[in-house]
């Protein structure tokens, strides 16, 4: 059964989208960001609570909130910034790290999107600035990179994708991928299966598994639920939380 699931998994990754089941277009819960950008002059706030634990007791990790605020800053342009507390246990005695994360600073570009075609491509990039409390910071300068694909198949699904660069202020960094497919179940209620990973410091590679639920309560406010699991490693998590799209030209 394992391998079948597994088998199942990957042919996803030939192809591979941030799906959710309505217009409102999110990067969250699944790992694969969207390759779309949000109305002009909105800002979105994408905010949960997630539990996760490894290979050890030093592996757990309470984030509580993790958030990400985007806000439209031109029909192809979205500005954003993620900061999340933490907490996990400290491997060198038996003291905990609990504070805030570094924050994280940056931009998504839409390369492509077009009425005719039923694909969109964008770009990503955060950089991380050591600003977070100091048993949790990387005290160093680091980026997040990605380049976006999605593909609308019909009304029911949607594949998406992501390959990217990290880099954390030393070493090679890390090369990462996701794949998802996106399931519109009911009007409001969405789901999808995803398999995600990275090959760190371009030597070590780590495949997971994630899946999830979306529901649209209003046309610009959606609740998620979500877990995911190591395939070649011991890994999971649990989260849950919500995506809030507040069009400022509304107001105005």
């Amino acid at each position: 059964m394992t391998k079948i699931i597994i088998t199942t998994l990957l042919s996803l990754m030939v192809f591979s989208i941030k799906l959710t089941a309505q217009d409102l277009v999110t990067d969250r819960p699944d790992q694969t960001e969207s390759s779309s950008t949000i109305p002009k002059n909105s800002i979105q706030i994408e905010a949960g609570f997630l539990y996760g634990n490894g290979e050890n007791k030093f592996d757990e990790q309470l984030l509580i909130p993790t958030t990400l605020i985007r806000y439209g800053l031109t029909r192809i342009i979205e500005l954003r910034l993620g900061e999340q507390i933490e907490y996990k246990p400290n491997g060198i005695n038996s003291k905990t790290n609990f504070g805030i994360s570094d924050l994280e600073l940056g931009a998504k570009i839409q390369i492509l999107r077009k009425e005719n075609i039923n694909t969109e491509i964008a770009f990503l990039s955060h950089i991380i600035l050591p600003t977070g409390t100091d048993s949790l910071s990387i005290n160093k300068i680091g980026t997040i990179n990605k380049i976006t694909f999605s593909h609308s198949i019909s009304t029911v699904f949607n594949i998406g994708y992501n390959l990217g660069y990290n880099y954390f202020g030393k070493g090679k960094g890390d090369f990462t991928y996701s794949s998802v497919l996106g399931i519109k179940v009911l009007e409001k209620i969405g789901t999808y299966v995803e398999v995600y990973g990275e090959l760190t410091e371009f030597k070590d590679f780590v495949v997971n598994f994630d899946s999830g639920l979306t529901y649209l309560l209003r046309p610009n406010l959606q609740f998620d639920l979500s877990f995911g699991l190591g395939l070649n490693q011991k890994m999971n998590y649990l989260a849950i939380g919500f995506s809030w799209n507040i069009n400022t030209n509304k107001n105005m």
